[in-house]
């Protein structure tokens, strides 16, 4: 792509004149017109888009699979999967499922290059047997324990991050993982250079070890110790044309979430040796309508907001953890 094309392309897409005349200085990524037999042999490289060698390139793409480059539009993901146990010195138990989903928009950042991605999540946990998926929980007999505890689904609003030509600083949470300044490391995220039937790969994860929101002392049956040791796993398939459309201002995707976190707080296992793992699928899906009715209906009753992205950048960004400490009172000590 020339750099006036690309310059073309930015503006359209509305990322503002400032950010256009920045990114169209870095000059072409691979030469390519985006006609159709072209597109027929996409690949990670080309014909619009080097995203093995440009930062400028990789910004653009993960603001399309993370949000539409249109402000005014949202974009909806969607997730479902199982929640599982994992004890020491005992095989791994499903627990129960979870199903939720997300409404992200996509503002222009305030220098001109780059977004802030602003976000609304929320999730459900439903019954499951054998891995077939029931009705949403309010209340789970804790096998491990054999009480009953009320289920706290999570809805985290916002969850907000900057996508530039640089990776993401880790989440902050508050304050909570705080650290060493993150270093400016260009964007070049872990494509799969293979494509496998038409479909470009994407393998992106997380692992923080940060200090707990849920003091044990003050929260003796929801805290599983002083520090959170937590891990996020994405997986993208995504259309190799569909990620080297240059007309496109948003890309579907299909894929997997994993999550490894410690005890739900809910669940009231204390410090009691073993963590949870969530398993699931995930994608992006064009609106509400089509995901179930009884999921969008316990979003509304949270609160109407969560059917809605964000218009503005606000915070702190959250996770459900430290959300449960602000908004939750601890158990009474049995």
């Amino acid at each position: 792509m020339s750099a006036l094309s690309r310059r073309n392309f930015l503006n359209h897409v509305g990322i503002g004149a400032a950010s256009a005349a920045a990114l169209a200085a870095t000059g072409c990524a691979t030469a390519g017109s985006g006609t159709r037999e072209e597109l027929e042999n996409a690949s990670v490289t080309g014909p619009n888009f080097n995203l093995l060698e440009s930062a400028e390139d990789n910004m653009i793409a993960l603001a399309r699979l993370q949000g539409n480059l249109d402000s005014s539009e949202t974009k909806y993901g969607w997730y479902k999967g199982m929640v599982s146990a994992v004890v020491p010195g005992q095989a791994v138990q499903d627990l129960f499922m979870m199903e939720g989903f997300s409404c992200a928009r996509l503002l222009p950042h305030e220098d001109g290059v780059g977004y802030h991605k602003v976000l609304r999540e929320v999730g459900f946990y439903r019954e499951q047997k054998f891995g077939r998926a029931g009705k949403i929980m309010d209340s789970y007999r804790n096998p491990f324990t054999k009480e009953e505890v009320q289920v706290v689904p999570i809805a985290n609003d916002p969850f907000n991050y900057d996508i530039t030509p640089y990776f993401p600083e880790p989440p902050n949470y508050g304050g909570l993982n705080a650290g060493k300044p993150f270093p400016k490391i260009p964007l070049k995220l872990p494509w799969l250079p293979e494509v496998y039937n038409d479909n470009v790969r994407l393998d992106t994860r997380i692992n923080l070890f940060y200090k707990n929101a849920l003091d044990p002392a003050q929260w003796p049956r929801e805290s599983s110790g002083e520090m959170n040791r937590v891990t996020e796993i994405f997986q993208y398939n995504i259309r190799a044309q569909d990620l080297q459309d240059p007309d496109a201002t948003t890309t579907k995707y299909h894929g997997t979430w994993a999550r490894v976190t410690p005890w739900l707080p809910w669940m009231l296992m204390g410090t009691a040796p073993g963590h949870i793992l969530y398993t699931t699928y995930m994608g992006t899906v064009d609106g509400l309508d089509v995901l179930p009715e009884d999921l969008v209906l316990a979003a509304e009753s949270i609160d109407p907001k969560y059917l809605e992205a964000p218009t503005e950048v606000y915070g702190p960004s959250l996770s459900s953890l430290e959300r449960y400490a602000l908004e939750q009172e601890p158990a009474p000590v049995l």
